[in-house]
């Protein structure tokens, strides 16, 4: 009777420590993880690096609870205010400070970060597209770190929809529910500006659910010799473009404009039986004869080895090609 007892007390206490591991989890899942902030560092830092090849570092990030009317009171003097849609219309934003704005505008017309003073001036609609893709990466890049956390629930799925240079319309256009702020404040061209970044969520989730954790071995299956197996045979798979090059002739842009219909252009050094075989880089790649076959125009290929330039591509590309293990390509007549 002992032994019973104390097996029930010992099922009990088991149940009780697997409920509260599921209560642990789901207030998690309320919650949200702690990967949203340290996603944002890095989603910021790799939009502005790939996008407009700037360097950014996040020098302190803070994540906080605000109303709608807090919020209204967050964007800096003007700022740009990227409106974003995401799920279930779910809106947020995207929040520039000037002197962020004025980095990431610089490095695209002068090719690098400024250090005067800034012009007192508010953003345009020509400012908001000049950063809407990077905007838009920066978020990507987000949702793709966060695919197994918790935090995807409320930081996924939202992408720039519209812009606006004042703050007062925040109050009609959003949603009188809670938000995540996400403050980031970044240093741009090595130190050459600084300023703040807000990212402002719904707290609430709107549907995106964090991806199941892929097993180890499903995770083995899609490396080693079968993937390289599955990527060689796509590749065989994939089409090639090749241009047929008769000759070629350089001549003046005032020359071009001024060509009419049908007007003769003199091709110098053209030949029938000389026809290069070029890829869409320009790499001639084979030569051969124009001919016919089947009623139809046909290039004969030349015995003849291909260009050096051609030997030299073709060895780069077997170099980088995965080694496969099974039988040799065989050369079709």
């Amino acid at each position: 009777m002992a032994t019973n007892r104390g097996r029930k007390v010992a099922e009990a206490g088991g149940d009780g420590v697997i409920r509260r591991k599921i209560a642990a989890q789901k207030a998690i899942l309320a919650e949200g993880g702690p990967g949203a902030d340290r996603g944002w560092r890095l989603a910021l830092a790799r939009a502005a690096r790939d996008k407009l090849a700037l360097p950014l570092e996040v020098q302190s990030l803070a994540l906080d609870r605000r109303s709608l009317a807090e919020l209204l009171e967050l964007p800096p003097d003007r700022a740009l205010i990227a409106v974003l849609q995401g799920p279930a219309d779910g809106l947020g934003l995207l929040v520039l400070s000037p002197p962020v704005l004025a980095a990431m505008i610089e490095v695209q017309t002068l090719g690098k970060v400024g250090s005067g003073a800034l012009a007192a001036r508010r953003p345009t609609r020509t400012d908001a597209a000049m950063v809407a893709e990077m905007l838009d990466a920066a978020l990507e890049n987000l949702e793709i770190l966060l695919a197994q956390e918790a935090d995807l629930i409320w930081a996924g799925g939202f992408r720039y929809a519209s812009f606006l240079d004042d703050p007062r319309p925040l109050g009609l256009l959003l949603e009188d529910v809670g938000y995540r702020v996400l403050t980031a404040e970044v240093s741009l061209g090595l130190g050459a500006r600084s300023g703040t970044v807000l990212l402002v969520l719904p707290a609430e989730g709107r549907g995106v659910q964090p991806v199941a954790q892929i097993p180890q071995a499903e995770t083995e299956a899609h490396s080693g010799p079968a993937f390289a197996q599955a990527l060689a045979e796509q590749v065989e798979e994939a089409g090639c473009v090749l241009d047929a090059v008769l000759s070629r002739v350089s001549l003046p842009l005032n020359r071009v404009l001024d060509l009419k219909v049908g007007e003769l252009v003199t091709l110098s050094r053209a030949g029938i039986d000389r026809i290069s075989f070029e890829g869409l880089d320009g790499r001639a790649l084979a030569e051969g004869k124009l001919g016919q076959h089947r009623g139809m125009r046909a290039i004969r290929l030349s015995p003849a080895e291909p260009p050096t330039q051609a030997r030299a591509f073709s060895a780069q590309i077997t170099a980088q090609m995965p080694v496969v293990q099974g039988e040799p390509l065989r050369q079709s007549a």
